[in-house]
């Protein structure tokens, strides 16, 4: 049986700052080396035939750097949303390394006018119920923004096409992504309801891990 591990991002500087982020594509918090460090180890003990990430450079610097403290493994990063990057990037031959495909679909969802603003700010100014249907919910977006129901739309068949393909061959996979695109797919594996995503919550840098067997998914501790 394969098995699915889904990491949320190591936290950002602007999660430090306790600001939208959404598709800014700034840097993790500086110090999260040691949290990448800890995590370092759960991860070596799992053999992953592929990993998947978004391309905001949070979830590519969380592989790279929980890899850098990884011996004798090495990662290559492998472009999906067509382009140059993915006709050009290619190459031929084998390698003691760990492929990562990286996909826009798997971004984090899209604030509109709230990001790089202060979330207490906005709080503030809309009230605490509001901005939680914004970032929470299935059906509202954010103003100008994607609702949670936006980014299902991309990332789920996205995980369909390439993730679930591979794990019905029998392949181990990794997915490091932003909180709301993992909220999606969490959603389409587990089968919760519109009404009750609202209360799915994934820490940074806490692996949820899953077992496939035929076509049903069971979570492990």
């Amino acid at each position: 049986m394969s098995k699915l591990f889904l990491l949320r991002h190591l936290k950002s500087q602007w999660n430090q700052d306790d600001r939208f982020s959404g598709w800014t594509d700034g840097p993790l918090a500086k110090g999260s080396d040691i949290a990448a460090e800890s995590l370092s180890r759960e991860v070596s003990q799992i053999s992953f035939d592929k990993i998947y990430s978004s391309v905001l450079f949070r979830n590519m610097d969380t592989v790279a750097k929980i890899f850098d403290f990884i011996p004798d493994k090495y990662l290559m990063f492998l472009h999906l949303d067509g382009g140059k990057m993915q006709k050009w990037a290619n190459f031929e031959g084998d390698g003691n390394y760990i492929p990562v495909f990286v996909s826009e679909n798997l971004n984090e969802r899209y604030y509109g006018k709230l990001q790089g603003l202060n979330k207490q700010e906005v709080i503030k100014k809309y009230g605490q119920d509001q901005v939680r249907l914004w970032r929470r919910s299935y059906n509202i977006a954010p103003p100008g923004g994607e609702s949670l129901k936006d980014v299902y739309k991309r990332a789920v068949p996205f995980y369909k096409k390439y993730v679930e393909k591979d794990l019905k061959a029998g392949k181990n996979i990794l997915i490091v992504a932003s909180h709301n695109s993992l909220r999606a797919i969490v959603k389409y594996i587990e089968n919760i309801s519109d009404e009750n995503i609202i209360d799915v919550e994934l820490a940074f840098g806490a692996l949820v891990k899953y077992e496939l067997n035929g076509n049903k998914y069971a979570r492990l501790q």
